[in-house]
């Protein structure tokens, strides 16, 4: 665990001590979406992925449907998901996860494996919880 993962971290990265419940429910809705990318878990992702997400990659943009279409026809597929780094922020209800890792698995049936950045805004209210409102992906060294 690196010091960003146990502590809460302001919009200037000071630290702001030790993470709060809504920062700790976050983490571990990051962590759920994670678990259900690697399993191709559609029931998971749709829960936890806002009807409004609009995901970037490079140029293209995508929307919750085409995200839960390719795992639910498994166009896409994972096989691997490693976390090296996770940061979290919340601020009211609205919260970013940075995420850091390798990531490898297959779409359309060619093969892939790199090491990503996943900048994700989340939302939370009562009867939801957190939900992936919009998420950028880019490839790193």
């Amino acid at each position: 665990m690196t010091d960003r993962d146990a502590i809460g971290y302001g919009p200037e990265g000071h630290s702001s001590g030790t993470l709060s419940a809504m920062e700790n429910d976050l983490r571990e809705a990051e962590r759920r979406l994670q678990a259900a990318q690697l399993a191709g878990d559609v029931q998971a992702l749709d829960e936890l992925l806002d009807d409004r997400l609009i995901f970037t990659f490079g140029s293209d943009t995508f929307t919750k449907a085409d995200d839960l279409e390719l795992h639910r026809t498994k166009a896409q597929t994972m096989s691997k998901l490693e976390e090296e780094q996770l940061t979290v922020l919340v601020e009211g209800t609205t919260g970013v996860t940075w995420f850091l890792g390798l990531v490898e698995g297959s779409v359309h049936g060619s093969p892939f494996a790199a090491r990503m950045r996943y900048t994700r805004a989340w939302a939370h209210d009562d009867s939801r919880g957190w939900r992936v409102v919009a998420a950028h992906a880019s490839a790193v060294e």
